[in-house]
């Protein structure tokens, strides 16, 4: 649901990921990480946050301090304006894109780490609400620093942003937009409609998108066979699997790996 831990303490160094979203706090020393296969250096009073689903895996710690919370939406998004407020300014950003974010007021990131890690170590009456309460004003923190730093204000509708976990949550059923859209009580045209204003793409060019994205992450990280990666995706025929992430990505599966490992 929640936990939060010391970045000094930290000693697993190995790829992994999990279904939390990840705010990363350096307040000291410098941190490189590893998400999705990018490297990526987060220095001193900088934050880096990671989408659920993705992976990451810390590198190596020069004199870092600061904290690694995780949550799960569901803790955090009780309502509309929580989702919209987890995604706003693509703080965490389904599209495979992880942004450093240097922090103005840090002493009042700081403080709220500090007592979140206290209300979970000592679970005082109500600590969830009490926590909860203190990551929206981290979030905000965050959100004010990157505009502050001349970030563009996004603001991203919840429907879209349930359309984009809905995808991500069911990749091995391979669903199309027409079979998407009566789920969440909506319409193909009103998905299409918001996909343009937030992607500037159809809803189903997001979706084969999303698609490509988890079909990098299975390959790099995961020791499947080309079926056993089909599979996972929904894909019946692991032939037409390699013909479509060919399409996107310009060449096949195989080669994709080659030209990582290289």
């Amino acid at each position: 649901m929640v936990d939060i831990q010391r970045i000094e303490t930290i000693v697993d160094f190995t790829p992994k990921r999990i279904k939390k979203y990840l705010f990363i706090w350096c307040n000291q020393g410098k941190i490189d990480i590893e998400v999705d296969h990018k490297a990526i250096t987060i220095n001193k009073r900088q934050v880096l946050t990671v989408t659920s689903g993705q992976y990451h895996c810390f590198k190596k710690m020069d004199n870092a301090q600061g904290y690694l919370l995780g949550f799960t939406l569901d803790y955090m998004c009780k309502t509309e304006k929580d989702i919209e407020l987890i995604f706003q300014n693509s703080l965490f950003c389904h599209f495979d894109y992880n942004e450093v974010i240097p922090i103005v007021h840090t002493e009042d990131l700081d403080r709220d780490l500090q007592k979140i890690e206290e209300e979970l170590q000592h679970k005082p009456y109500q600590y969830l609400e009490s926590v909860h309460s203190r990551i929206e004003l981290i979030l905000f923190e965050t959100n004010r620093s990157k505009i502050a730093n001349g970030g563009e204000i996004w603001k991203p509708d919840a429907l879209f942003l349930q359309f984009l976990e809905f995808v991500r949550n069911n990749f091995n059923k391979n669903l199309s937009l027409k079979e998407i859209a009566p789920q969440l009580k909506t319409t193909e045209l009103k998905l299409n409609e918001l996909a343009k204003q937030h992607a500037g793409k159809t809803a189903q060019n997001v979706i084969f998108g999303l698609v490509v994205s988890e079909a990098k992450r299975i390959l790099q990280y995961e020791n499947l066979s080309m079926k056993e990666v089909a599979f996972s995706l929904g894909f019946q025929d692991p032939y037409y699997f390699s013909k479509f992430f060919k399409n996107h990505v310009g060449m096949s599966p195989t080669a994709y790996l080659k030209s990582i490992a290289s």
